[in-house]
């Protein structure tokens, strides 16, 4: 859900952007980003037009190479989809596969140190920091502690985490962050974000890609300048700048993730009587995962969006019928949640549940 006035900014006309006033606004974005991501110094933001898949996939294209080998933890379909990426550029990679809605151990992740792991070292890491479609949060301390002593270049996909869980980019070491403008930033889908460190910054600088539109050096260089290599969605950037200013002003990321963390800690409390067993083991904030107890997931979704004018999340896949999920981002509060929690005892009602 978007506020208001993020909503009011998709009436107006686009302007053109090749202005110093848009340079402005896009440098003003990039300031907010660094800040709530707490970014070290010296990194720089990357404003990609497109699903924030495509910024997955820039990452892979522009920070690894074939005489790399990755690891990468696969623990839903997001994870997978860094895998099919390694694949696809012909990334050397290992999975590190976790059932569907189990956490990530130290145990398990540690049979990959490298006085542990007998195969090829490794030289990076990947892993959605929130698998989105299980909503489990993994721990990112713990990762970023292993990369560390691996010496491992640590890729961070926050795309539902970001400004939903706690992030600390410097602390935990990430070289990278991928998020996306339609998760908790709360905008339109369509823009996707990527942020560098300093050292990623010189791996994208080193690394030849052959890609025009995803050739993250050339959008580095724009950025200096406030811009992007091509034409972006505009008006989204435009409703990014207002919402960056709304977290701002209601007291920052750390003030917008317990906003989150309250909004999902209601949901749970008010969910615990009705038939539904939670799914993840290590939930995030930004996302509860539900499995019906005598019911199917897919048919609830249909139903509360035909007949309650609701909207939860499907799944799909494997888990399209055992699992939905409810979003806890955005223009929410907890009278939201007590009408979908009503609308669910109202359905449950009608399976005799």
């Amino acid at each position: 859900m978007c506020s208001d006035a993020v909503r009011s900014i998709g009436a107006e006309q686009v302007p053109y952007f090749r202005t110093s006033e848009f340079s402005d606004l896009m440098k003003e974005n990039e300031k907010f980003l660094l800040k709530f991501a707490k970014a070290p110094d010296g990194s720089k933001t990357i404003f990609m037009t497109n699903s924030s898949t495509g910024s997955m996939e820039a990452v892979v294209m522009n920070c690894f190479s074939p005489k790399d080998h990755v690891l990468v933890i696969d623990g839903g379909s997001f994870g997978h989809r860094f895998v099919q990426l390694c694949e696809i550029h012909d990334i050397p990679c290992e999975v590190l596969h976790l059932d569907y809605g189990k956490r990530l151990s130290r145990e398990h992740l540690y049979e990959y140190d490298r006085d542990n792991w007998k195969g090829q070292p490794f030289s990076g890491l990947l892993v959605n920091v929130d698998e989105t479609s299980t909503g489990v949060l993994y721990d990112i301390e713990m990762i970023g502690e292993f990369c560390r002593q691996n010496n491992l270049f640590y890729v961070c996909d926050c795309v539902s985490s970001f400004l939903a869980d706690p992030f600390d980019m410097s602390h935990c070491g990430a070289d990278v962050m991928i998020t996306g403008s339609q998760k908790a930033l709360a905008c339109p889908p369509g823009i996707s974000v990527i942020v560098l460190s300093p050292g990623a910054i010189d791996r994208v600088q080193h690394n030849k890609v052959k890609s025009m539109y995803f050739d993250l050096k050339d959008a580095l260089k724009n950025m200096e300048r406030g811009q992007t290599p091509f034409t972006p969605a505009v008006g989204i950037l435009i409703q990014i700048n207002t919402r960056l200013k709304e977290i701002e002003d209601a007291g920052g990321a750390d003030t917008e993730i317990a906003r989150v963390a309250g909004q999902a800690a209601d949901f749970r409390e008010k969910i615990k009587n009705l038939p539904f067993e939670r799914f993840a083991e290590s939930p995030a904030n930004g996302v509860t995962s539900l499995h019906p107890i005598n019911a199917d997931a897919n048919e609830i979704f249909l139903k509360l969006k035909d007949d309650y004018g609701i909207w939860i999340c499907p799944n799909g896949g494997d888990l399209k019928h055992t699992v939905f999920r409810v979003g806890h981002i955005g223009y929410l509060n907890h009278d939201n949640n007590t009408t979908l929690v009503n609308a669910l005892r109202d359905l449950m009602s009608n399976y005799g549940q």
